[in-house]
């Protein structure tokens, strides 16, 4: 049993850590659309040829950009990622918690689990926190320039990075070592030790799956936005999350709050089951 016990914490992206949807802070603009044109655009094209919404976003994106005369490389769109807004406090997040971590006997890591664009994000201000971004991306060809989609995570796509997490893989790639059996003890990161951040319906089944094996799920919301806090109040009351809080990640927030005391409770379970293996 490993003295140091690792906790995951695994996020959503948009609506997230981010207070909108990454291709808003630039890209949207840059290819001459408002978001609202962006979105029904990739709305009629899914529902028109009853679609992946995600491959449906993906294959607008780089039509348009094909048509803005814009560079289709991934530095172009980590360009991008650089301008993403973020909620209060995120910057700082990491760093406080992965010393709250350090202190009380635990190591933190953070993962990206996202239906957001991996190349934006690689570009944020935060792309360094994370141990791996599990998100959409595009196939380039020998001369860098996206061609096709080569990932695409929609909610249910969602929780096979979750399983992965939990076995210590970090091939988006790999189907055969996720599949295998594998003794709970040997698993890398158990789910009683994951923390799920999500906002909205399709971390659903993310949210549900690391509740219901152990694990702590939260849902957070924009409170400058209507329905949201009703939305996670719903996500509560269904028993989908084990708490809600406002998308804010302050040392002085619910957030902070909730998560140390999470790092406590995984720390003091670590501790019993030691001493209870005690022969």
């Amino acid at each position: 049993m490993k003295k140091t016990p690792i906790v995951a914490l695994i996020y959503d992206f948009d609506g997230t850590l981010s207070p909108g949807n990454m291709q808003e802070f630039g890209f949207i603009q840059a290819i001459g659309k408002s978001p609202a044109e962006f979105w029904q655009m990739s709305d009629d094209i899914a529902i028109g040829q009853d679609a992946s919404n995600i491959l449906s976003y993906m294959k607008l994106m780089f039509d348009e950009a094909r048509k803005a005369g814009i560079s289709l490389q991934r530095e172009k769109f980590r360009s991008f990622g650089k301008s993403i807004e973020l909620f209060d406090g995120v910057r700082e997040w990491f760093g406080l918690i992965n010393e709250y971590g350090r202190r009380h006997g635990v190591t933190v890591e953070h993962y990206i689990n996202s239906s957001g664009l991996a190349e934006m994000i690689e570009g944020s201000p935060i792309a360094d926190e994370f141990k791996r971004i599990f998100a959409c991306s595009f196939l380039y060809d020998e001369n860098g320039n996206a061609v096709w989609p080569g990932v695409a995570v929609d909610y249910t796509a969602k929780t096979q990075f979750i399983f992965k997490i939990n076995k210590g893989i970090l091939s988006i790639r790999d189907n055969k070592l996720v599949n295998e059996s594998q003794l709970e003890e040997n698993k890398r990161i158990p789910f009683p030790h994951m923390i799920y951040f999500g906002d909205g319906e399709t971390d659903v089944p993310c949210m549900k799956i690391v509740k219901m094996f152990g694990g702590h799920s939260i849902a957070v919301y924009n409170p400058l936005l209507p329905g949201k806090h009703e939305t996670a109040k719903k996500l509560l009351k269904q028993k989908r999350v084990n708490f809600i809080t406002p998308a804010c990640y302050t040392e002085d927030s619910r957030t902070f709050k909730v998560v140390c005391s999470i790092i406590d409770k995984i720390k003091a379970d670590h501790e019993l089951q030691r001493l209870s293996s005690f022969k």
